[in-house]
């Protein structure tokens, strides 16, 4: 049974950090390239960033860069992101996502139920 399980969100101050997980089952973790999306209230799911097989490539929305890191553990099955410099239009419901080709739009094959992220201004 796939399971992708996030973890890390809260509530939290503009200018603060969070990390996020997302503990990974059911299939070959280092085979997949993996991604995280968000979606705020009212608006549609949005890309944040992706990161291929082995975690040499990364790529990052606009908003994203230069503020979040997507990084993989492939040992123990996890992915994260680490977001700083956290701003009030961050908050959103973070999910992870797996795909079989990292590529661009990213075609999602798994997803994650979601954790929520409040920024708080």
């Amino acid at each position: 049974q796939v399971q992708l399980v996030e973890t890390g969100g809260g509530l939290v101050q503009a200018g603060g950090s969070l990390r996020l997980s997302c503990a990974v089952s059911g299939f070959t973790f280092s085979t997949y390239s993996m991604a995280w999306f968000r979606q705020a209230p009212g608006k549609e799911s949005e890309f944040v960033a992706a990161i291929d097989r082995i975690g040499h490539d990364t790529y990052y929305t606009s908003a994203a860069k230069g503020r979040f890191t997507i990084s993989r553990d492939n040992a123990g099955n996890v992915l994260y992101l680490q977001m700083n410099g956290l701003k009030p239009e961050d908050t959103a419901v973070y999910k992870c996502a797996a795909g079989k080709r990292l590529q661009l739009p990213y075609q999602t094959d798994y997803w994650g139920q979601g954790t929520q992220v409040i920024v708080s201004s």
